[in-house]
């Protein structure tokens, strides 16, 4: 059997955020609640 390769949380970040790049809707999804964030915090 394999041994799994543990992963540090820098790996998991960069993982993340290169499948976030690739996914556009998500993306999307993301920009339109930092934007509502940044509107709330302008109140």
């Amino acid at each position: 059997m394999r041994k799994n390769k543990k992963r540090t949380f820098e790996e998991l970040v960069l993982e993340n955020k290169q499948q976030l790049l690739k996914d556009q809707e998500a993306l999307a999804r993301i920009e339109e609640r930092w934007e509502q964030k940044m509107l709330r915090k302008l109140d």
